[in-house]
């Protein structure tokens, strides 16, 4: 049993959901939580966990699409927030890869949206994309605000980031960027941190873990991810998932 904590089937690269759906409950993976990135994808997360039985789903806002983020979107999110099968706010944070953005508008976006997870009590998933230092600031200073959890999703950092992240009860979420060859340093935190604070996802269709890297990825992956985290911890792979089960139900607790 596997849980894909991070995932996108609304993307329009996967033009036939079914096969998709059909996929991941063949490679047994019994969650797959589809995060939304802007008002649309909202909507259409909405649609796919009320078609699929094993899809959940986060509402929020991506730090790219930031510019969307207002009154009537924040009254939106909290709405999907009702959702029986809405188990986070995401996906949110921040992102200074791409010139132009405006930090002003991230970060404000951002503390918006952690309080209304705050004021919902659903974790929060985080996306951090050359933006650590404000990063770990804002979780600092707002650490009132993810006291329903929060997970760094697809995480890319240090070892010593992550104990930093640890430290405010933040969860690490391992995507397919793991099996990489060149992910030596990413490797170190797999087999550093406490086993209470690991998740796995693949964020796809983006990120395939090897042997399928630069293929259109899907949920069903994620037992790749799994199998490899087991090899790097020197632990079953049976073991593995049940760990991340724990961890998945513990910090999402909406999921039966």
């Amino acid at each position: 049993m596997f849980i894909d904590t991070h995932c996108h089937i609304d993307d329009e690269k996967f033009s036939d959901k079914d096969a998709v759906y059909t996929n991941l409950v063949a490679k047994n993976v019994i969650y797959a939580i589809n995060m939304s990135c802007n008002n649309k994808s909202i909507d259409d997360s909405v649609y796919l966990a009320e078609k699929y039985e094993r899809v959940y789903f986060g509402a929020g806002i991506h730090p790219s699409d930031i510019e969307e983020l207002n009154d009537e979107i924040i009254d939106k999110i909290i709405g999907a927030t009702k959702h029986k099968k809405c188990v986070a706010i995401g996906e949110i944070g921040l992102d200074y890869h791409f010139e132009p953005f405006s930090r002003e508008k991230q970060v404000d976006g951002f503390i918006k949206q952690l309080e209304i997870a705050s004021s919902v009590s659903l974790p929060v998933s985080i996306h951090c994309r050359d933006a650590t230092g404000d990063m770990l600031n804002i979780l600092k200073d707002n650490k009132s605000k993810i006291k329903n959890g929060a997970i760094m999703h697809c995480f890319s950092g240090s070892v010593e980031t992550a104990r930093e992240l640890i430290k405010m009860g933040v969860y690490i979420s391992f995507g397919g960027t793991l099996t990489f060859k060149n992910a030596k340093n990413l490797k170190e935190v797999a087999k550093d941190i406490p086993n209470d604070f690991i998740l796995t996802e693949t964020d796809s269709p983006y990120l395939s873990p090897e042997p399928y890297r630069g293929r259109i990825n899907e949920p069903q992956n994620v037992s790749l991810i799994t199998e490899y985290l087991a090899f790097l911890r020197n632990t079953d792979v049976n073991n593995m998932a049940t760990t991340i089960l724990n961890n998945t139900c513990r910090i999402m607790p909406k999921l039966k």
